[in-house]
Formats: structure tokens, sequence, C-alpha cells
């Protein structure tokens, strides 16, 4: 079986995509008996869309693939501490477990801000933090310094 580390860099890659195209570098997978059966990356730039968010597409997805809303049983791995509509959207569908890589102390709602899981709400996902998180802090860090140096998509490096 495949592990943690292994479906975050499929969200690191979603990640790299939406800098690429001048979006905040976040991807999320959505995880069913061991495939993939959602992805999803930023897009509010490009859609003008303030509910575009890589975890909502990724569940988005996942309900279409799965014929359904309910997504128990699933795992979403994504890059970055989920906000509070995300972390709501995931609470709704019943995702059992969540995988995240960098916390985020501006609007992270599974603990950094404020911790939307722990709350007594008819479901409650578990939650695995700091997966790779290195790599997914400075795709964020290397995005936002290429645009304070000018560099549409984020750092030069990234493709």
């Amino acid at each position: 079986m495949r592990d943690d580390e292994y479906y975050m860099k499929e969200a690191l890659s979603l990640a790299a995509q939406a800098a690429a195209e001048g979006e905040v570098p976040v991807g999320a997978v959505v995880v069913y008996d061991g495939e993939i059966v959602g992805c999803g990356r930023n897009r509010r730039e490009k859609g003008k869309n303030a509910l575009a968010h890589a975890e909502i597409e990724a569940i988005d997805a996942a309900c279409r693939t799965l014929s359904g809303w309910r997504l128990s049983g699933c795992t979403l791995y994504v890059t970055l501490e989920p906000c509070p509509m995300c972390a709501g959207a995931i609470i709704n569908a019943r995702i059992d477990r969540v995988v995240q890589g960098a916390s985020d102390p501006k609007a992270g709602s599974c603990g950094s801000v404020v911790d939307l899981f722990s709350l007594p709400y008819n479901h409650r996902p578990s939650l695995t933090a700091g997966v790779l998180e290195e790599e997914c802090r400075a795709a964020l860090q290397d995005f936002f310094r290429g645009l304070r140096e000018g560099v549409r998509g984020g750092s030069p490096g990234v493709k």
C-alpha cells in the first residue's frame, strides 16, 4: 500500500501546476481504497471564484467519481492546512482523515487559528499534520518570494 508521502507528492505536483498558472500553490487529492478518486488545485485567480480552492475541487471530483456526497473511507491529502470553508466541506463530506503538509497560521482551521475538527459536529475527521511539511512550505515561500520579485507564477524555478 502506498504511504502518506506518496499521495502528498501527488498533491505537491498539483500545487506546482497551480503556481505555474499564477495561483497560490496548493494541491489536494482524495484517496479511496488506495486509489486517487479526486484531484484539485487552487484556481481562484483564473476562475475569479473564491470557492476555487484545491480541497473543494478534489472533494467535488471525488463525489463525482464515487457517485455520492458521502466520502466515508476517504483520506484527503492537502499541501496547506485547510481554511474554514474547506474544513467545513471536509466535515460535511464525511471524509475520515486529512493529511496536511504545511500549517497555515493566518487561516488554518485544523489547529492553527481554530480547530474545526475538534468541535462537536456530527463528523470529526482525524488529522495527520506535517507530512512533507518542508517541501510544502518551500513551495509556498518560493511562490510568494517570486511574487515579491515580480516573477509570474512565483519562483523562477517553477515550471
